[in-house]
């Protein structure tokens, strides 16, 4: 006798509709819970219902795809992060599917779903926004979600990321050790743990050096036009900053336009250090010294991890913090006043 939607809506209890739901891949989008989920696919299992997508499959099927989802390809050091994964996972034989989050919450969990639908193997993800609940949901219910560069604060989802407290920490005392007192901070968007912890760092050797009085932070997003503009503003202040600390090579940049337009020099009239290692910063007039993050180091082991968890089918707790380093050029330079 063929089974059918009818004769597993008979032996669960559940309606069909949320049986074709399940039974088509729309689980999640349509929150329907994972006990409900396992109930209709063992039994659709056990009836041995054949659809286009069947219960053993659902669950044991690879696609050999994964989702990647940051939040501004733009944005060089996102580009690169991007590279290495979908290099990496290539030679794990998966086809990646990136998407872009332009750094906005509501657009990042829509393009969660919409990968889960394709359907996808795993994702790894560069989060925005500061609620996690979603991505948890996602890596508890359908597939294993590894999160690189950021992460959430009390959160079990796997991580891993640059030690960015340790990079603020590293960049301030630098500038501090040259003389500047006066050291303005230009931030990305702030509820980003890196931005977060890199301010930290920076107010924590501030407050070390009894200089927590005069923090400056400024600015909102990681981007040129954030750094330019802030810069700019900063430039014109009655008592103007010595040294500048940009947390990204994108603000670091904006900075550069912004000091050159008011004909001064880097580092004879202000120092600056930026945040990422990219080779183009070698080329400036002078070259910028920065806080280099392992973006190969940390690209590699977000595949390694999901690929781990994809082909065991284990869960993976994993979080895991690399140091970066300070990269030395000619920014930076002893206050002369």
């Amino acid at each position: 006798m063929k089974t059918t939607l009818d004769t597993i809506a008979r032996n669960t209890g559940f309606s069909k509709s949320t049986i074709s739901r399940v039974l088509n891949n729309k689980a999640y989008s349509s929150r329907i819970s994972k006990e409900t989920v396992d109930i209709i696919l063992d039994e659709a299992e056990r009836c041995g219902y054949t659809p286009n997508l069947v219960a053993k499959n659902l669950r044991k099927n690879h696609t050999q795809t994964i989702g990647l989802l940051v939040p501004s390809l733009s944005n060089p050091y996102f580009a690169e992060i991007a590279s290495v994964i979908i290099s990496e996972a290539q030679k794990c034989g998966y086809t990646t599917l990136v998407s872009d989050t332009k750094e906005d919450e509501e657009l990042q969990n829509s393009s969660i779903t919409t990968l889960i639908s394709r359907p996808v193997d795993g994702i790894i993800i560069v989060p925005c926004g500061n609620d996690p609940a979603y991505l948890e949901q996602t890596n508890n219910q359908c597939v294993p979600v590894i999160l690189v560069d950021r992460y959430y604060e009390n959160s079990p989802l796997p991580y891993v990321v640059t030690n960015n407290f340790q990079g603020g920490c590293l960049a301030t005392s630098l500038l501090i050790r040259n003389g500047h007192r006066d050291i303005a901070c230009i931030q990305g968007p702030p509820t980003a743990t890196p931005n977060k912890k890199r301010i930290e760092g920076y107010l924590s050797v501030l407050k070390e050096n009894g200089l927590e009085d005069r923090a400056t932070i400024v600015g909102n997003e990681f981007s040129v036009q954030n750094g330019y503009l802030e810069t700019k503003l900063l430039l014109n202040n009655e008592k103007r900053p010595t040294a500048i600390f940009a947390l990204s090579n994108t603000i670091g940049l904006g900075a550069i336009r912004a000091i050159r337009e008011a004909r001064m020099k880097i580092p004879d009239d202000i120092s600056l250090v930026s945040y990422d290692n990219n080779m183009y910063l070698d080329y400036l007039e002078p070259s910028i010294t920065r806080i280099g993050q392992m973006v190969d180091e940390m690209g590699k082991m977000a595949v390694k991890l999901l690929h781990e968890s994809i082909s065991g089918h284990k869960e993976i707790r994993s979080q895991i913090e690399l140091s970066p380093e300070m990269i030395l050029r000619e920014s930076v330079a002893p206050l002369m006043r």
